[in-house]
């Protein structure tokens, strides 16, 4: 078995991937509710970039309020689970890895991220910093949001960790079968050293069972941040 299956294990994982979204506890869906209302503020009336969009969960969220969305993802099945929803504006979706993002004659105004940066190797960062920030108009933004440890559970499944301090764990589908993926997760702390050398934080919501970030590129000058950013307190829904 290889060291880290994401790509075939999301693969085969597509069709059952949104029971993450619909666990029966209440406060884990509360807070899901409450990042959905706060991301349809963020794009309303934007040109969104969706990275990684997966079944388009957050898309379809985003669609309500925005005014068109690209939506990326590597996987063909992910995009066709995403095919099947109907989405209030307009989505063009593209089949690619999300550090390829194809050339379509413009940028957006927001570039969103939802539960990957748990996957990206740390030592990739700047990688995926470059896609970003290369994707956004000059005064645009970027959301991301992924899982707080409690959201995944036993942390017995850890298969190890590598040089980079890159977390890898095993994970079952339904029928039984067995992959071993990058999964790192973070403190606030963490976060926080995470993007500030690249970007201003403009919001940061650190809850429970997940986390989201609002950050854009790191503005020239002798300030040279934007601010403390706008925090929502550990456990807040």
């Amino acid at each position: 078995m290889r060291s880290d299956e994401l790509e075939p294990y999301y693969r085969a994982r597509a069709p059952e991937y949104e029971q993450i979204y619909y666990r029966d506890i209440p406060d884990q869906r509360a807070e899901l509710e409450a990042e959905a209302g706060r991301l349809q503020g963020l794009v309303t009336g934007k040109r969104v970039l969706d990275l990684a969009c997966g079944t388009g969960y957050w898309t379809e969220v985003m669609a309500g309020s925005a005014a068109g969305i690209t939506a990326v993802d590597i996987s063909a099945e992910m995009l066709c689970e995403a095919a099947k929803k109907t989405y209030a504006c307009p989505v063009r979706f593209v089949q690619g890895s999300l550090l390829d993002v194809p050339e379509d004659g413009g940028r957006y105004d927001v570039v969103t991220l939802g539960f990957w940066f748990s996957h990206q190797p740390r030592q990739e960062y700047d990688h995926l910093y470059d896609v970003i920030t290369a994707s956004l108009q000059p005064d645009g933004l970027a959301w991301l949001l992924d899982n707080s440890p409690p959201a995944e559970k036993s942390e017995a499944d850890v298969v190890r960790v590598d040089e980079h301090g890159n977390s890898y764990k095993r994970r079952w589908l339904r029928d039984g079968r067995e992959f071993v993926i990058i999964k790192n997760y973070f403190t606030r702390v963490q976060l926080e050293a995470a993007f500030s050398d690249r970007f201003d934080i403009r919001r940061l919501v650190y809850g429970r069972y997940y986390w989201s970030a609002v950050v854009g590129p790191r503005e020239k000058g002798p300030a040279g941040s934007a601010g403390r950013p706008e925090t929502v307190p550990d456990g807040a829904r």
